[in-house]
């Protein structure tokens, strides 16, 4: 018997949202997010890597259903809880919980009262969707510069919040800088190429 795919597609993602009762203010920002989860997606699949769209697509528009219940760090718990009450796939539900900040050590939940857990995004569709939201603002795309501004107000810079921040970016950058490199090293190459041939013209055969 076909096991029944339990990542909900676009549509029921947003009968889901609905259902849970967000408002308008979530929905529109978790349609930027998945906009921009699509992109880095696609950037990131461009590279050679494998990324499961139709995981990050659910992820990123259901990311704050906790939003429904309650806007405090616990959202993304919350939002974990009602993935599985609907026993959707248990990989969004983690989606759901790590996409807090840059998301919260083990050691840290604990503090919070959200119980032993390991937050921090950990696979590359969570870490797509904690770094897309990271990129927006409401229902605007921002630099990341600005929401690490904002945390490390909010937070103070010393927080270990902001180094994991600043680890999920670099980790983004490190790939596309990569082949960002590779696109100058091969315009590099061609330049010495047409020098060369300048210089050192083909001889008459």
């Amino acid at each position: 018997m076909k096991r029944k795919n339990r990542i909900p597609n676009e549509k029921r993602c947003l009968e889901i949202l609905l259902e849970e009762g967000v408002d308008d203010n979530v929905l529109r920002h978790v349609f930027k997010v998945v906009e921009v989860a699509k992109d880095l997606a696609g950037k990131v699949e461009s590279k050679g890597y494998f990324v499961d769209e139709e995981l990050v697509t659910a992820g990123a528009l259901l990311h704050d259903i906790g939003r429904a219940v309650t806007h405090n760090v616990s959202h993304g718990i919350i939002g974990g809880q009602i993935i599985r009450r609907r026993n959707l796939d248990e990989r969004l539900a983690k989606i759901v919980e790590r996409h807090v900040g840059g998301g919260i050590s083990d050691e840290e939940a604990e503090k919070l009262e959200l119980g032993s857990l390991n937050l921090v995004p950990e696979t590359l569709e969570e870490k797509i969707v904690c770094y897309a939201d990271k990129l927006v603002d409401g229902d605007r795309r921002i630099e990341f510069s600005e929401t690490l501004k904002y945390f490390a107000k909010k937070l103070g810079a010393e927080h270990p919040a902001i180094k994991r921040l600043e680890e999920l970016d670099k980790f983004f950058q490190k790939i596309f800088q990569n082949e960002e490199q590779k696109s100058k090293d091969l315009k590099v190459a061609e330049k010495a190429r047409e020098e060369r041939k300048h210089f050192y013209p083909p001889k008459d055969r």
